[in-house]
């Protein structure tokens, strides 16, 4: 009987644990996730600083004239003598706040003549001061176990010092194909036989995702064939295949496995298209057997490998996230099936793809999302609300769009 989706998912969360961690430089870190918490050993900004180019003076002095007596750049120390009364100091942005001061003006809000500096009106203590700590404070938590480092968390980072993280190790995924009729991309085609689309698309699709791929030779419809292409990918953390698992005479996949020990968790899933995948683990490699149709075998590697790779790397932010958006066209599906549509996202609407059979190839290249629609769905109107899953969204525009909010 086949297992809902819901509960395939959350059979790979439950059997599913980061693998071990190592250390790299901060600066190779992007995309990777760490292993552990990170916390603030310095305040932000480490010491009371100017905001602006301008005079730091007392308020009491707004709307006066003083006179300026010392000046300080960024990457100066303070100043030891106090702002006093009918003084000001120049001061450029960055600048330690020298003692006594509290309130910095604008260079271009100062009138000059001469030695004297009018200071302009209503100036308030704290206006342009950056004061110590106000941006991260010591013992603040800066990067939690399970966060993926962006190239903007590494500028949080290097702000404290940090040169090494503590991070999950990449991913080891090993991909092949199975059937007589497949031929590599890059061989010379016979008329009987298909190019391999599936195991090229899923090692950069793997890829994308972080992990290094190891593509596998295809392997031929007997046991003996199958079992000598497992062999060589044991040593990986993951090996997904496609074809060979449903119950044609030659669909010896799942049986190669078993044969050789494979403890299996699911071998069928309600979902349309993609029924006969499994998920299993041989030694401690998880297995999961695709259906060798292209569409339907990316639908379940975005549905179920994702999750599974994102799970061994320890990301927190492994689960399938949702956006809420409405669909642009009408679109008939049979009932009775949990279905999977893809279509296409662009960032107002979401337009189910016309071709959606399972052995197709091209609906993959404009597919963005995919929204799963429960067995009572037969019709779906234009504007109906809709929750889509993104797949490798990327929502960049081919044109000039407004983007201000007035």
């Amino acid at each position: 009987m086949a297992i809902s989706i819901l509960d395939a998912l959350d059979t790979i969360y439950q059997e599913v644990e980061a693998v071990s961690s190592e250390i790299i430089t901060l600066e190779s870190s992007v995309g990777r996730v760490v292993s552990r918490d990170y916390s603030a050993t310095l305040n932000l900004p480490r010491f009371d600083n100017s905001a602006m180019d301008g005079y730091a003076f007392r308020v009491r002095d707004s709307g006066k004239r003083v006179i300026c007596n010392a000046t300080i750049y960024a990457g100066e120390k303070a100043l030891e003598d106090e702002v006093r009364i009918g003084t000001a100091v120049k001061i450029m942005t960055g600048a330690p706040i020298p003692k006594g001061a509290q309130a910095v003006v604008p260079k271009e809000n100062v009138s000059i003549k001469g030695e004297l500096l009018s200071m302009p009106s209503g100036v308030k203590e704290g206006d342009h001061i950056r004061y110590e700590g106000e941006d991260v404070r010591i013992g603040d938590t800066l990067i939690v176990k399970g966060e993926k480092i962006t190239p903007y968390t590494i500028a949080l980072l290097a702000s404290q010092g940090i040169t090494h993280l503590e991070v999950y190790r990449k991913i080891k995924i090993a991909i092949f194909s199975t059937g007589d009729e497949l031929a590599h991309h890059y061989e010379a085609i016979e008329p009987h036989q298909l190019y391999n689309s599936n195991a090229p698309s899923f090692i950069a699709r793997a890829a994308s995702l972080g992990c290094e791929t190891s593509y596998i030779n295809s392997s031929g419809d007997c046991i003996k064939s199958l079992q000598e292409a497992i062999s060589k990918a044991l040593h990986c953390d993951v090996i997904v295949t496609s074809g060979g698992v449903s119950v044609g005479d030659r669909d010896y996949t799942k049986e190669a496995f078993q044969q050789l020990g494979m403890e299996t968790y699911f071998e069928k899933v309600d979902i349309k298209p993609g029924k006969p995948t499994t998920f299993g683990k041989l030694g401690s490699t998880f297995i999961v057997n695709l259906p060798g149709n292209p569409l339907a075998s990316v639908v379940n590697f975005e549905m179920f490998i994702k999750p599974l790779i994102l799970k061994l790397q320890g990301d927190r932010a492994c689960y399938h996230g949702v956006i809420e958006t409405t669909v642009k066209s009408k679109c008939n599906i049979k009932k009775g099936k949990y279905t999977v549509l893809l279509g296409k996202y662009d960032g107002k609407h979401f337009y189910p793809l016309a071709k959606q059979s399972p052995g197709m190839v091209s609906p993959l290249h404009d597919a963005d999302a995919m929204a799963l629609m429960s067995p009572d769905v037969a019709y779906i109107k234009s504007s109906t609300s809709l929750k889509i899953i993104p797949i490798g969204l990327s929502l960049n525009a081919n044109q000039k769009i407004n983007f201000i909010n007035d």
